[in-house]
């Protein structure tokens, strides 16, 4: 196919796409998609080999948002019967942190629902992070704290953040029918000044709202534009109880075909896929993985995910190595401009970060991002096209219970 030619040719050579070249992607049938992943992952070996980087969830403070982000179980006046917990304490934070790097995550990422940080809270992370990093001294830090007000980018790297995730979730056209309590152009800010201060930016989107190939095309340009060292895709998790609850409209498929576009667009970024894989790629996991290099391990902020031994067997078995805490995880070229940005400590010991989650400035989380399904799940037989509501558990172990978390 003369158009998968094309882009791989272009993401070799880190060139932009057009956007007609992008939505003809998306616009590629279920008879093609093998050859979809296959060129994609052309692009995605050259740049990452067959490392995948683990990741894991930390929700600091669960529910209490006064936003009204559709997709999300923590907004303002949900009925989703989630965990609900104001912040947790530094050693808790460390505790539910080690859990996930003893499985072999590389990256913590704390998350912390609401509109964006008080002084007090940045104060109460860098206590965390500080906590942290006194037992896991490589590790790398990301921050998920909503909008951040002028100089608390600064803050949270004097205090050893190593990245901030705000994700732009959907493009600038949709994004009012989506949120109202804060504005695309707030998000955008919040990367910025992550960039300024020195952060490792990280910021993604959320597929499954409803929104048109358009849309996605739009999202993903203007994060091309922004140049963020790491793009989470989540696919929304409809959850009862949130507006969006009956947008069931992913897909293995297209969940494939935009992890594909996505890398076609931004070639040589820490693709992760975040939440919703699954419940949307389900038995078709291991295929992302030609795709993204990056995952979620275990569960995400209010939902299960697949059991954290299940994800290391995927990735064997699909023939991916889990990538080390000495290795770099961005190519030469990225981590030299970062100058200590995502991946580039391994030789000066120096740490880095960029994960994703959700709230009113994060995203990887929960119901459009960070939601998945319990790995104890029992088999039920579903006909081809119908919902899998089935796999959506709310989560009950791990951060803020006293039941040892997924890892």
């Amino acid at each position: 196919m003369d158009l998968l030619n094309t882009l791989v040719d272009k993401g070799l050579r880190r060139e932009l796409p057009t956007r007609e070249e992008a939505l003809a992607v998306l616009a590629t049938s279920d008879d093609d998609v093998l050859d979809v992943v296959a060129a994609a992952g052309k692009v995605r070996r050259h740049w990452f080999g067959r490392r995948v980087k683990l990741n894991y969830l930390v929700n600091l403070k669960s529910g209490l948002c006064p936003e009204d982000c559709s997709y999300c179980s923590q907004r303002l006046g949900s009925s989703t019967g989630i965990l609900k917990y104001t912040w947790l304490k530094p050693d808790e934070a460390s505790k539910a942190a080690a859990a996930g790097l003893a499985g072999g995550a590389k990256r913590v990422c704390l998350v912390a629902s609401g509109r964006g940080p008080t002084d007090r809270d940045v104060d109460r992370v860098a206590g965390t992070i500080k906590a942290i990093k006194e037992r896991h001294e490589d590790v790398e830090v990301c921050a998920c704290l909503g909008l951040l007000s002028d100089g608390q980018a600064e803050r949270l790297r004097e205090a050893g953040a190593d990245a901030y995730n705000h994700n732009l979730n959907t493009s600038e056209g949709t994004y009012g029918d989506i949120t109202t309590t804060h504005t695309y152009a707030d998000r955008v800010d919040t990367v910025n000044k992550a960039h300024a201060a020195g952060l490792s930016a990280c910021s993604g989107l959320i597929a499954g709202m409803g929104e048109s190939d358009e849309d996605l095309v739009d999202v993903v340009f203007s994060l091309r534009e922004l140049d963020p060292d790491s793009v989470p895709v989540n696919f929304l998790i409809p959850v009862e109880g949130t507006p969006l609850a009956k947008e069931w409209n992913l897909t293995p498929q297209r969940c494939l075909r935009i992890l594909a576009m996505v890398r076609f667009v931004c070639p040589d970024v820490e693709v992760r896929i975040a939440g919703g894989r699954e419940v949307h790629l389900r038995t078709m996991q291991p295929l992302a993985l030609h795709l993204a290099n990056s995952i979620f391990l275990g569960d995400y902020l209010t939902t299960e995910g697949q059991a954290g031994r299940a994800d290391l067997e995927m990735i064997a078995d699909a023939g991916f190595v889990v990538e080390g805490s000495d290795e770099v995880t961005l190519p030469q070229h990225r981590a030299e401009v970062q100058g200590g940005g995502c991946g580039s400590h391994a030789a000066e010991g120096a740490v880095c970060g960029s994960h994703g989650t959700e709230g009113a400035g994060c995203g990887s989380h929960a119901e459009a991002g960070c939601g998945s399904v319990c790995g104890s799940h029992e088999a039920v037989a579903v006909p081809a096209g119908e919902p899998r509501t089935d796999l959506v558990a709310v989560r009950r172990r791990g951060a803020g219970t006293d039941l040892a978390p997924n890892a």
